[in-house]
């Protein structure tokens, strides 16, 4: 995804597109799975823990990103990848690996419909199995 693809998704969803921003979305498209606030800290050097907790607030606030409770005290974050990039359709299970702490998208399990009363309004939905991955069960 270029800049401009970049800048576009911010515009869309009614967000400037400062140089922040537009860094950690990169860096959010380029993550092949889930990543937590140190592991964006360690590869944004030149910005703080602080400016990029504000970035993933906003974009789960404007529903560009999914934000995972794995059970391990750390929140992971992913982008959305529906086609209005947030929908319970584009909600799938995710595996934590208790060996090695990663999480890993099941994006071919996809989460079971379920009749919840038409007063509430679903915003997430979490599906997490835990275990060990197959790098870790060797």
């Amino acid at each position: 995804m270029n800049s401009a693809e970049i800048e576009n998704i911010l515009t869309n969803k009614g967000i400037k597109p400062t140089a922040n921003r537009i860094l950690v979305l990169k860096e959010l498209v380029r993550s092949t799975h889930p990543v937590n606030l140190a592991d964006l800290e360690m590869t944004l050097v030149p910005m703080d823990k602080a400016s990029i907790f504000r970035v993933l607030e906003l974009f789960s606030e404007k529903d560009i990103i999914h934000v995972i409770e794995d059970g391990s005290r750390s929140l992971k974050y992913e982008l959305c990848h529906g086609k209005d990039h947030h929908s319970i359709s584009d909600q799938h299970a995710h595996f934590y690996c208790e060996k090695c702490g990663s999480v890993y998208c099941l994006d071919d399990v996809r989460l079971p419909d379920i009749n919840i009363p038409a007063e509430y309004t679903v915003k997430s939905i979490n599906l997490m199995f835990k275990g060990i991955c197959p790098k870790c069960s060797d």
